[in-house]
C-alpha cells in the first residue's frame, strides 16, 4: 500500500518540540567524508557550523554510532562537500535512505587526499583538521580547524527543510 504520509511518524502531539523547532530552519546540505582506502566513510550532513576565524573552525553534527564519528578522529581530518540541487540522490545515498550497491562512493570519481576522500564533482568543499568531538544531546559535535577550502559558481544549493531535501530556486 502506498501512503500519503510517513505511516512510522509520530502523531503531531507525540513529537519532541525541539525537533520540531528544528525542522522549521532551513539548512544546508552537505556529505561528509573521511578515512582512506579500503575503508572509506561519508554521511549527508545538514546541521553544522562554520565559523569564520584566524584559522576558521568547522563543527558537525554527528551521532555518536556513526562510522564518521570514528573516522574522523582516527584519521585526523575530513572534508565537506556541499551539495547542489541536482545532488538530492547522492545526498539520499549517503543518508543512507537509497540503496548504493558496492557502497555510498560505488561509482564515483575520487581523490584521495589527506583529509579523506574528495568527490571530484562537487567543486564547493572545505578541508578540515580533526580538533575535538563530544557527545551533546542525542547527537556529537565533530569540530575541525578549516585548512583549506574550494568554492566555485553555486547559484542553487540543496537545502534541508521539513523533513525533505529541497532547491532554493
Amino acid at each position: 500500500m502506498i501512503h500519503d504520509e510517513n505511516p512510522f511518524a509520530d502523531a503531531v502531539d507525540q513529537r519532541d518540540p525541539i525537533r520540531r523547532f528544528r525542522g522549521r530552519l532551513a539548512a544546508p546540505v552537505t556529505i561528509v567524508t573521511a578515512g582512506s582506502a579500503p575503508d572509506p566513510t561519508g554521511l549527508t550532513v545538514s546541521s553544522l557550523n562554520v565559523v569564520e576565524g584566524d584559522p576558521g573552525v568547522a563543527q558537525i553534527v554527528v551521532g555518536p554510532t556513526s562510522d564518521l564519528w570514528d573516522v574522523s578522529k582516527a584519521s585526523g581530518a575530513f572534508v565537506i562537500h556541499v551539495l547542489e540541487k541536482d545532488d538530492r540522490h547522492l545526498a539520499e545515498v549517503f543518508a543512507g535512505l537509497r540503496p548504493s550497491p558496492g557502497g555510498v562512493f560505488a561509482g564515483l570519481e575520487l581523490t584521495s587526499t589527506q583529509y579523506g576522500p574528495v568527490i571530484d564533482r562537487l567543486a564547493n568543499r572545505a578541508y578540515c583538521r580533526f580538533l575535538d568531538r563530544y557527545e551533546l544531546g542525542y547527537s556529537g559535535i565533530v569540530t575541525g580547524e578549516i585548512a583549506d577550502v574550494e568554492a566555485s559558481s553555486l547559484t542553487d544549493p540543496l537545502v534541508y527543510f521539513r523533513g525533505s531535501y529541497r532547491s532554493l530556486g
